[in-house]
């Protein structure tokens, strides 16, 4: 993929990996728009106002970036939460919701959105973010990896649809990176320079990977491949200790 003269939507893209990503596409000499809630902490890049749960609000946002952009040819959607749960306790099922409709439902809305789009223009890439944890879950957030692992099986069916029309569709699986608290989660994070660094290098391969999936990753993603799942399930599953009354 070439990220440079593009004209890219990062939904999701007002903080942690949306920002950091969107930073690299203006390096390179692209233009960008971030869309998400929180705009206002968005500085030195053009915004606009989504709320992914909110199908009226994805409309408005498409309306607005493509009166302004009408060569858009590149859409990421990225927005996500991730919710700790207990899933002994019904009341559970509130994070369950959100996370559903903001991780998967969301992907969707901004998809269907804005594929009309591309679709006329008969060129163009989408992105969308799953995670390691759609692979490998991490017990503690069971609808976090349960949306991203719908994430990734839409994204394969999404590229089906589209083979053909000329637009790509590549899926971003990212480890756990440091941003938005997750460094202190996991010490381990990987340092979102590193992270960017890898990606851009395999995004901008030719041809693109269908999967852009770093070293620190792969792990997750071939678990089951490389007959290490239970023993890394059972391990990522110690965290529900953490729980109150475990």
């Amino acid at each position: 993929m070439d990220i440079s003269g593009r004209t890219v939507l990062i939904v999701g893209g007002t903080t942690g990996i949306g920002r950091a990503l969107a930073q690299r596409f203006v390096d390179a000499g692209s233009t960008v728009v971030v869309g998400g809630r929180n705009i206002e902490q968005v500085d030195g890049v053009e915004t606009v106002r989504i709320d992914v749960t909110d199908a009226a609000s994805v409309a408005q946002a498409r309306d607005e970036v493509l009166a302004k952009h009408p060569e858009l040819d590149v859409v990421v959607t990225m927005s996500g939460v991730m919710l700790t749960e207990d899933l002994r306790d019904p009341d559970h099922i509130a994070q369950a919701e959100t996370t559903i409709s903001v991780n998967l439902l969301g992907t969707i809305r901004v998809i269907d959105a804005f594929t009309p789009h591309l679709l006329g223009r008969g060129a163009g890439d989408i992105i969308t973010v799953s995670s390691g944890i759609g692979f490998l879950p991490f017990p503690l957030m069971a609808t976090y990896g349960a949306s991203k692992a719908a994430v990734h099986s839409y994204t394969e069916s999404l590229r089906a649809h589209l083979a053909g029309t000329g637009i790509a569709v590549t899926e971003l699986i990212p480890p756990a990176v440091a941003n938005a608290g997750q460094e202190k989660l996991n010490p381990n994070a990987l340092p979102m320079g590193d992270f960017l660094d890898e990606i851009i290098g395999l995004l901008t391969q030719n041809p693109t990977p269908k999967e852009i999936v770093v070293e620190r990753a792969k792990p997750l993603r071939w678990a089951e491949h490389d007959d290490t799942y239970e023993e890394l399930l059972a391990a990522r599953s110690q965290s529900l200790s953490n729980l109150s009354g475990r």
